[in-house]
């Protein structure tokens, strides 16, 4: 398909309530949204990289620059029949895998509408539904906690994970396990440690977590390679894994035993396909997990956790968790909590509210 139009929006979108975590408080998600053209169709793609270089080093603002300056004029007027032509295109940029993110999913969506299937379906999904868990952040208080749990649990979510950082740790854990003795759980570190911390890492393994998720540096493999060796508990990579490559060199070196695979943090559905397939054939966990984008790409996310060798609840907001007014329409719908069921339409079948997209838009182009 040509790309014969490429529109490009910077949204900041408040959210109902402060999410709090190692990096700090975020009272409002930053994405870029992107929408490709061909042939009558049109495809979009979302990502979330935060209005601050804390996750990662990228923001919306590199984001919409890079995808505007660099990748806009490489892409308008192109054929392409898959996200693979799309990304060997990219791959002279190095880095800036949010940017190719957005434009690799606007593809997809593009390219499975026009032959009109789901993407769930494009991508070789082979469940129905995607089994979902809830994550919380560091909130006031630990009987606020176990309130949020009690509710998360009777609703019906098969998992929880919990936000963990300095001054909400070891102490947290103990109040929520003495409540839920055997609820699967896991923590989320977003990065907050060190090997000097070793003793406090070895004493989780008492908790019987399902994992520790991103313990230490944000770009470290070596490090998190020692760690595993020392506890019990899996360690799941999320920040580290920003490419193929990356996972690759995860597995070989035994750095961890579970990967959370963020569409937007490695460039898109293709290399996430990738990765996905890397876990499979090495025997490593994975799932999928999300940045705090609207129903567009959470949409994203829950059809990557239909692959067949996702193996553990991903993180995909509640479409009323976050946002007050959320971008992307339809809504992903649940017939029941902790589930979100596929739809059966081409493409992803979700785009940009109109209304809300001009409300909460910075910046936009097109070419």
């Amino acid at each position: 398909m040509k790309i014969e139009k490429i529109s490009m929006y910077r949204v900041c979108n408040p959210i109902k309530n402060p999410y709090t975590t190692a990096f700090g408080t975020q009272k409002a998600f930053n994405s870029v949204v992107v929408k490709l053209e061909s042939e009558g169709f049109s495809g979009w793609g979302e990502v979330a990289p935060g209005g601050g270089p804390m996750f990662s080093c990228y923001t919306d603002k590199t984001t919409f620059t890079i995808a505007r300056d660099f990748i806009v004029p490489k892409v308008l007027g192109r054929n392409f029949d898959s996200g693979a032509e799309l990304q060997q295109l990219l791959a002279p940029i190095r880095g800036n895998e949010y940017a190719k993110a957005a434009f690799d999913v606007a593809l997809w969506d593009l390219l499975s509408r026009k032959q009109g299937i789901p993407l769930k379906q494009a991508i070789g999904g082979t469940h129905e539904k995607a089994s979902i868990g809830y994550c919380f952040g560091v909130l006031k208080t630990f009987d606020d906690l176990i309130a949020g749990i009690d509710k998360m649990t009777s609703m019906g979510y098969p998992r929880i994970k919990l936000k963990f950082c300095p001054g909400w740790e070891c102490d947290m854990l103990d109040a929520v396990r003495s409540v839920y003795p055997d609820l699967t759980i896991h923590i989320d570190c977003n990065s907050a440690y060190t090997l000097a911390d070793i003793d406090m890492l070895k004493s989780l393994d008492k908790y019987n977590l399902a994992m520790i998720e991103q313990p230490l540096m944000h770009d470290d493999l070596i490090d998190h390679a020692k760690l595993q060796k020392q506890i019990a508990t899996p360690i799941c990579l999320d920040e580290s894994i920003c490419s193929v490559q990356d996972a690759r060199q995860a597995i070989e070196i035994g750095a961890c035993k579970v990967i959370n695979i963020k569409y937007a943090r490695v460039g898109g559905i293709t290399p996430a396909l990738e990765i996905h397939k890397l876990c499979g054939e090495n025997n490593i966990g994975c799932w999928l997990g999300g940045m705090g984008e609207s129903s567009l790409g959470t949409t994203v996310v829950a059809n990557l956790a239909t692959l067949p060798h996702v193996n553990y609840p991903s993180d995909i907001s509640p479409v009323d968790k976050f946002y007050v007014e959320n971008l992307g329409t339809p809504l992903l719908t649940t017939e029941q909590p902790g589930t979100y069921t596929m739809r059966n339409r081409p493409g992803l079948d979700v785009e940009p509210d109109m209304s809300v997209l001009e409300k909460y838009k910075q910046e936009e182009f097109f070419a």
